[in-house]
């Protein structure tokens, strides 16, 4: 760890009740957004603790205490409803640790946004389907979610990145980063390019089904990935949903479908052999049973119907967005070597074709496990 970076993380572990004595600090995690450490304290009898200590992408979350407002507030109403379901509110729920002020957040000399949860021991995360069961219950973990969020009135949650999935919007974004090609790097990806603009009915279908009022607004999780679920190492189940910052308003569809485009990808999100990148209709079959399972009952018929739609919808917004990333110079999500982000871009893509071809498929799954 650099030394200006080690001193920085000290000064915030230094802003937080945390018990006993630092034995360690080191980086943790592979998020592609905020910077994660876990801490170890030595706590006499008790041993050794753990906690996680963020600092937060001030360049991405510009509202941080909205942010974690959005975060106490649902934390707080899955701690209520995890409690009266039996179930234990330290493994199956994110658990703020205070700033010494109270506060659920630390900041800095330089200005800088910390927070803290204590953490899960005994479990793990995922960056790829191991097995088929890690999957499925990583869904099932995200429709509770869905069910336990039900009734929480998702218009009083601020917005943490204004029209996150507004794919319109996004469309918008995109092509303003090829007419100002900054890096000069748009000649090199007419192809790609090209997918984006002959899809724009798919950026708009959300859009037009909202205002007309055909499908509600819920609390969304908006980044559902599969190692945004915490599985217990004891009995694989999937405990915890974690990484809250994109937590808002949203569509169920959408939080579907960016479980599908991560999670049902035969490859990894970079990889750079297309030929191995397919949307699995066996992952599929697993997730739409899974989701519906743990959502209870919560959705509507319309939402139902449209989970497909919900799966291309967001593996073309993502797409969109990492090749907007690299048009304009890869300042959004974090890169590990030249063209990362064109690589991410283009297995999304190769994602949305795969659906497509596959449509018929994905629908049929649907119908069945939707009992309709």
């Amino acid at each position: 760890m650099e030394n200006m970076e080690k001193s920085q993380s000290m000064e915030a572990a230094d802003g937080f009740k945390f018990p006993g004595k630092l034995k360690d600090c080191r980086p943790f995690g592979s998020g592609h957004i905020n910077d994660t450490y876990l801490l170890t304290f030595e706590v006499g009898d008790a041993g050794d603790k753990s906690v996680i200590l963020q600092r937060m992408n001030r360049g991405i979350f510009t509202k941080p205490v909205e942010l974690m407002e959005n975060i106490v507030g649902v934390t707080s109403y899955l701690r209520k409803r995890i409690i009266e379901n039996g179930g234990d509110p330290e493994r199956e729920t994110l658990n703020i640790i205070p700033a010494k002020d109270g506060k659920p957040y630390f900041v800095d000399s330089k200005g800088e946004y910390w927070r803290s949860y204590k953490f899960i021991t005994d479990a793990k995360c995922c960056d790829q389907v191991e097995k088929p069961e890690d999957f499925y219950e990583s869904v099932l973990a995200f429709g509770n979610f869905q069910r336990l969020l039900a009734d929480y009135p998702a218009d009083t949650l601020h917005e943490t990145i204004r029209g996150f999935h507004d794919t319109h919007a996004r469309l918008e974004v995109f092509r303003r980063a090829v007419e100002k090609d900054v890096c000069g790097r748009a000649d090199s990806v007419q192809k790609e390019i090209e997918f984006v603009l002959a899809r724009e009915d798919v950026a708009n279908v959300f859009g037009k089904l909202q205002e007309n009022g055909e499908v509600p607004l819920r609390v969304t999780h908006n980044d559902t990935k599969l190692n945004n679920i915490m599985i217990d190492k004891a009995t694989g189940k999937g405990i915890c949903v974690i990484d809250l910052d994109t937590v808002m308003p949203g569509l169920a569809m959408n939080d579907f479908g960016d479980s599908i485009r991560f999670g049902a990808s035969t490859a990894a999100e970079d990889e750079q052999d297309l030929t191995k990148v397919s949307c699995s209709m066996d992952l599929f079959e697993i997730y739409v049973k899974g989701f519906l399972e743990g959502c209870g009952g919560s959705l509507t018929p319309r939402e139902v119907e449209l989970l497909p739609m919900g799966a291309k919808v967001m593996t073309y917004e993502c797409g969109m967005r990492f090749l907007t990333d690299y048009l304009e110079g890869d300042h959004y999500f974090k890169i590990h070597r030249e063209g990362h982000n064109l690589d991410r871009a283009r297995t999304q893509f190769k994602l949305v074709e795969d659906m497509e071809n596959k449509w018929d498929t994905m629908m049929e799954i649907v119908r069945r496990y939707g009992g309709f």
